[in-house]
């Protein structure tokens, strides 16, 4: 058993593709749309084999729609301590917000936790 891919549902699924493919090595494949529904979606791979689905549609994209309750955050783990120290720093530059760390956590991963494209919480760990 593994998990297949995740989803994140987004306003902007261009930026979204952009911040994956930029700042965690994510690969984009063909674009995909329901003509009828307005949905709009990329599947990104990463070098390991997961797989992320990043989604929008026309009420999202208009600030409407319903809140969507879900997972907390998506992690990826970089390698190294100092390569989530460096890519943190990357972030931080570029203007998004460091939620938390780098550190290590009472579980003991050494991580960091951005507020990525729409506020979307993507840990970074070692």
């Amino acid at each position: 058993m593994r998990i297949e891919h995740v989803a994140l549902y987004v306003r902007d699924l261009e930026a979204a593709r952009r911040f994956f493919e930029t700042y965690l090595g994510g690969t984009a494949g063909a674009p995909y749309r329901n003509e009828t529904t307005g949905f709009r979606s990329y599947f990104l791979s990463f070098d390991d084999g997961a797989r992320l689905e990043i989604m929008t549609r026309p009420e999202l994209a208009e600030g409407g729609g319903q809140p969507c309750r879900g997972y907390a955050h998506v992690a990826f783990s970089v390698g190294g301590k100092q390569a989530v120290d460096e890519l943190t720093e990357r972030l931080r530059a570029d203007g998004y917000e460091v939620v938390s760390g780098p550190r290590t956590t009472g579980d003991g991963y050494y991580e960091s936790c951005v507020a990525t494209v729409e506020g979307a919480l993507v840990e970074i760990t070692a």
